[in-house]
């Protein structure tokens, strides 16, 4: 029977949206922003010392640890709590730093003009985060809770949805009649339900109802 490093079968993946290959570390605000993103999403690992076509480099000192460790604790906030485990292969060393999902989002990175900025993960990506899904976050996390009205405005919504295959902040806004800001504070509120998703990838970002949508639920 073969034993097959198991490093080999993470590296086979590829990078996805739950793995992301670092080369080697020398910026620890650049690695804040893959932290933040996979806490911010569906947690995920960096494998450290693998390059983009998936050739075992390999780290070549514990500073490499020690700017992982900066980049979740001093660069990240709220700060990310991160395992790490420790591969040899070809006779090299490669990092695998483990995050999980957090229940603290959002959480931010620091980038170089010091302004903290939230990411989340799309398939290979760190994207950064927009108002929308910034406020449905924290009203997630809200001990108030959420006072939901299903109104006009809400029921074009749906109805647009239910017609098309997505829809914009601006054309809601529009077809709802409402201002810009009345706009996001709804689509944050179904997004936080679970009753929409977001294309941050897209350009301009797009929402549509999720598979498991249920009209019944809204009353």
């Amino acid at each position: 029977m073969i034993n097959i490093n198991p490093l080999y079968l993470l590296i086979a993946q590829g990078e996805h949206q739950q793995q992301d290959f670092k080369f080697c570390i020398n910026d620890s605000r650049k690695i804040a922003k893959s932290l933040v993103a996979f806490a911010n999403t569906d947690g995920g690992r960096l494998l450290v010392g693998v390059k983009d076509n998936g050739k075992i480099a390999g780290v070549k000192s514990d500073e490499e640890y020690y700017m992982v460790q900066a980049a979740a604790n001093i660069y990240s906030s709220p700060k990310i709590d991160f395992e790490v485990v420790e591969w040899e292969a070809d006779g090299k060393i490669v990092l695998e730093i483990v995050i999980q999902a957090s229940k603290q989002r959002p959480h931010y990175a620091e980038n170089d003009e010091r302004k903290w900025l939230a990411y989340i993960r799309r398939k290979d990506e760190n994207v950064l985060a927009n108002r929308v899904q910034l406020k449905a976050w924290r009203l997630k996390r809200s001990p108030k809770g959420l006072m939901f009205i299903y109104d006009e405005p809400r029921r074009k919504l749906v109805a647009y949805l239910q017609q098309n295959e997505s829809i914009t902040l601006s054309r809601f806004s529009k077809i709802a009649h409402i201002r810009r800001f009345v706009a996001e504070n709804i689509l944050s509120e179904f997004l936080s339900m679970g009753c929409i998703n977001i294309e941050l990838n897209q350009k301009p970002v797009v929402y549509s109802l999720d598979a498991n949508f249920d009209i019944e639920t809204l009353g």
